[in-house]
Parts: structure tokens; sequence; C-alpha cells
């Protein structure tokens, strides 16, 4: 609070530390109230590392981002207990993991985000689980701005839209279908009868000791990774390890190749750079580019140099943008 965080970074920080601890109270098998510093070693935080990587599926940046707010954690706690440098500077020590860049986009057939989407129940808390995805997609949202709204920020103007708070707390408001309006009124319904839609009340919530709660990301990861095991059961294209992100992603994608204007795109995104968009352009070239290869035959003269001829990599910006289109 005193530098000033936005709300989502100081819940980053949280749910780092938050994890970390659970990860070494599992490791050791101990309560966590034993764990100590001396319970948190440098190997301990390489192995969560990996685990947040390849068991989480998360990406390096996030995998690096967590280190980050590791290491700022040992910083301050050195700095309020000498006895507490040597391990700080064992953590520092610790490298970020190099992310090779690349033009590809973490995202889903249009076929298997709808059997994702049609897995959960017609029971009460499959509508709340299926409501929550269609929206998560359908607004190409992040989960944390799902989880921020508040019943008021879905209206119905001319058109259904959704108001969302995205990073650094910048608003957007992006059209929503009216099927999705139809789950929220449905929704509505079930978990917040009587409540009227101008209410500030957390859209989506849990209840421990009869208390709501606004939901948490965990929540949602545990039940869209049961969702996700039995739609590939159905669908092969679904992936192992899904991630909530994979339907922002998704979203995008569809969108673009739908024929959606990328800046249209971006502000949807609630990007503040069209060029962060532009890897939507470029991994849907380089899939075309791989699907034009496996198409051509053995036997054609043109196998050989379609599929071993070398990319030919855009560097200039005005190209790059002249040739999605964007050339002002």
């Amino acid at each position: 609070m005193q530098r000033n965080y936005s709300e989502h970074t100081i819940r980053a920080y949280a749910t780092t530390l938050d994890q970390l601890l659970d990860f070494a109270k599992n490791q050791a098998k101990v309560k966590l109230n034993k764990v100590a510093f001396e319970s948190l070693t440098a190997d301990i935080v390489r192995k969560y590392l990996d685990f947040c990587e390849k068991e989480r599926g998360c990406a390096i940046s996030t995998r690096n981002h967590r280190l980050k707010c590791i290491k700022a954690f040992y910083k301050y706690a050195a700095s309020r207990d000498i006895a507490l440098v040597a391990f700080q500077k064992l953590i520092s020590a610790i490298r970020d993991k190099k992310s090779v860049k690349e033009d590809t986009v973490d995202y889903i057939s249009e076929s298997a985000i709808k059997t994702v989407l049609s897995t959960p129940g017609t029971n009460r808390r499959g509508v709340r689980d299926r409501f929550l995805l269609i929206l998560m997609y359908d607004a190409a949202a992040r989960i944390q701005e799902i989880l921020d709204l508040k019943v008021c920020d879905i209206k119905y103007g001319t058109l259904p839209t959704v108001t969302l708070c995205g990073k650094g707390g910048k608003t957007r408001t992006v059209p929503i279908t009216e099927e999705t309006y139809k789950h929220f009124e449905y929704y509505l319904t079930l978990y917040h009868p009587g409540v009227d839609k101008y209410s500030s009340t957390p859209l989506f919530y849990t209840i421990q000791n009869k208390t709501q709660h606004k939901m948490s990301a965990d929540n949602v990861r545990k039940f869209l990774s049961r969702y996700a095991e039995q739609a590939k059961a159905v669908c092969p294209d679904v992936p192992d390890n899904l991630h909530c992100h994979q339907f922002r992603h998704s979203r995008a994608m569809h969108l673009y190749q739908h024929g959606m204007d990328l800046s249209i795109i971006s502000q949807w995104l609630g990007h503040s750079q069209i060029e962060t968009t532009l890897v939507y352009a470029r991994a849907d070239t380089e899939m075309k580019r791989k699907a034009i290869a496996s198409a051509t035959t053995h036997s054609n003269p043109l196998a050989d140099k379609a599929a071993n001829a070398q990319r030919f990599i855009v560097d200039d910006d005005d190209t790059l943008r002249a040739l999605v289109g964007l050339k002002r």
C-alpha cells in the first residue's frame, strides 16, 4: 500500500506467497505453522517454480514474475531481520528462465471451446460454471477481470455489454451476445434472487462459514480442469492442462479468423498498444503456412520447397502494418 501498487499487483504477490507456502508445506508434509524460512530453501523455490510451469501450466513470463515476487518478499524480510540476509542472498541468486519469443498464440479450436462449454451439468453449480466460462470466452476477458465483476457491470442498453477492469485499473466495455445475456439472467435467478441488476454485489462468489466471498481463481482452475478432462474424451482437440487464459486467446483468434479488424480486437482485449495484438496476425499466417506445407504431396515438385523453405521474416513496422491491413 505504501508504494501505491494496484490491487491486481498486491493480489499477485499474495497469491505467489500463498502458493509457495502451500507447496513448501506439502513438500515437507507438515502443517502450515511449521513452515519457517529454513523450510523455504532455494531448492524449494526452484521446485515451486517448476511446479508452476509444468503442473499449473504457467507461461515462462508468469514463472519469472512469481520469482520476482519471492525475491521482493525476501528482500523485505531481510531488511527487517538481519539474520535472514543469508537466505535472501541464496534466493536472489536464482535466475529468471529465458524464454524464446515465438509468433505463437496458445489458443484452441472453436469446436474444442464448444465442447468444454457444453460439459457442465444443468444443476445449480453447473449453471454457474457454464455461465462463467461462457462469459470469459465471449468477453475475451482475463480470469481476474471476470472474478472482479459486480452484478451491475453487465448491462443491456441497445445491446448487452460487460464492463471490465483490467491491468492498471483501466476499464473497458465490450459487447456480449444475446445468448450470453440470457445465461446471465438465468444465473441471477439462482445465485442472486431478489437482487436488482444495479447491485454492486460480486457476481461470482462462494460460501464459506455461511458468508459470501468473492470466488478465487483457484476455484475456477479446479472446475475447469475437471470439465476439460471430460471434454477431451469427446473432443481430442481439447488440450491437456487447459487454462483460463486460453479462453481469452481463443476468442481473439477466432474473431480475427472471422474477419474482425486487429485495431478493434486490440480495443476489445484492452491492449495499450496495437503491436501487442499483432501476434494474432503473425500466428495465423504461420498456421496457414504450415497448412499449405502439409497439404503439398510428396510427389509435388514444390513439396521440398514448401516444407523446408525458410520463413520470410518481416521486421519493418510499416511493412508489417501494411500486410495486416493497418497501414495508415
